[in-house]
């Protein structure tokens, strides 16, 4: 049962019919050891949260080999990424911090132009590093696009209107946008450790034919305070957002982000996204993405997402709409908010998406840390990452 519950705690970290129909004749790649595996996933998904650390190096670029999942297809043209002038930094000073903090890949875009890129641990530009929770902040970009392709009205339509399930259950009442911020007031709780946490228990148990695993198992947590009153942050919510998300375009998320994001944004590669036990994907999670694809999607949100998303998206999507308990931090759509406005995706094991829009900087990093989280690790990171971004001020 140890190895059972801890997969699904890794899987978690883990009107336009006609539009509708243009998109489903897209197909969406299939790779894997193969979708039904179930024991498969079990066993090896069973261990990540202990694999050593030559097994994060060596699985953390390749997660395709072990899991299930579909492709996010790039199209013929790719977006260049041109060399800016090197960023003003000690070199002693970036070996220290990926030697440190166990990373594969560093870039920091100014103006879309690279100004410092560095790969270790045996990672390289034509590779692609998995995300953990870094994937909530691109599913929330889906939200966008499915309401400026018109297959979602707005935000603050109900849950239940999309997943008809939900109704009579905690999230009666509860709006898209309550479920983007993880203040739908419904009782989670996300302990990796504990084997009877929300998280650990969410894909064990059985589904009747025909359901949706995330909704089987969301339908029956119980509501601890009103909608909108409480953040509690629920990966279990985020799959939700993908489900939704999947119900209203009527395609897979791979398929709907390589038509909206990866193909006309000019992504250099194709992308990896993990799926459950019913086939969707994992949309809180387990995106296997290149780095500097990741560093165009921090410029793509960067730019506001222009002619792909609503006008005011990023800027909604990046704003701290709920206080995570946390002075100067705070969270928005599926991104967190930090201090001097800066904003970002963050998941396990040291993988971050940082913006700072004063500047016009992005900054990617992409690692295998010694642990999944780690307090002196993060604030070691954020240090760095701040003296990038002075840098990039100069």
């Amino acid at each position: 049962m140890r190895k059972a519950w801890l997969l699904a705690g890794a899987l978690a970290l883990a009107g336009c019919a006609d539009k509708a129909a243009e998109m489903a004749a897209v197909p969406s790649t299939q790779v894997s050891l193969k979708a039904d595996d179930t024991a498969g996933l079990r066993k090896v998904g069973a261990e990540i949260l202990f694999w050593t650390q030559a097994q994060r190096d060596a699985n953390f670029p390749h997660m395709e080999r072990l899991f299930p999942g579909n492709v996010v297809k790039r199209g013929s043209r790719v977006r260049a990424l041109p060399a800016g002038k090197p960023l003003p930094i000690d070199a002693a000073a970036v070996d220290a911090f990926v030697a440190g903090q166990n990373v594969g890949g560093l870039i920091v875009l100014q103006d879309g132009k690279v100004r410092l890129e560095r790969y270790a641990r045996g990672y390289g530009p034509e590779g692609r590093w998995t995300s953990f929770s870094v994937a909530k902040s691109f599913t929330s970009a889906l939200v966008g696009a499915a309401i400026k392709d018109g297959y979602i009205k707005s935000v603050d339509e109900p849950v239940t209107k999309y997943i008809p399930e939900l109704a009579g259950s905690g999230y009666d009442g509860v709006t898209i946008a309550q479920l983007l911020t993880m203040t739908s007031g419904v009782k989670w709780n996300e302990d990796y450790t504990d084997p009877n946490s929300d998280v650990a228990r969410m894909f064990l148990q059985p589904v009747p034919a025909g359901q949706d695993p995330t909704v089987f198992f969301m339908k029956t947590l119980p509501r601890e305070s009103a909608p909108g009153t409480k953040w509690v942050y629920k990966t279990g919510e985020t799959n939700l957002i993908g489900v939704l998300v999947m119900r209203a375009t009527k395609v897979p998320l791979a398929t709907y982000l390589s038509e909206k994001v990866w193909k006309p944004y000019g992504m250099e590669q194709d992308a990896f996204w993990m799926v459950d036990p019913s086939g969707h994907e994992v949309s809180g999670c387990c995106l296997s993405v290149s780095l500097r694809d990741y560093a165009r999607m921090g410029q793509f949100a960067l730019e506001g997402g222009k002619g792909i998303l609503p006008a005011n998206w990023i800027a909604d999507s990046t704003r701290a709409h709920a206080e995570i308990g946390v002075p100067g931090y705070g969270y928005g759509y599926q991104w967190w908010t930090y201090p001097q406005g800066r904003y970002g995706a963050q998941g396990i094991f040291g993988q971050t998406i940082r913006v700072d829009p004063k500047t016009r900087t992005v900054i990617v990093v992409s690692a295998a840390a010694p642990k999944a989280t780690d307090q002196a690790y993060g604030r070691a990171r954020t240090e760095f990452l701040n003296m990038l971004f002075d840098a990039a001020a100069k």
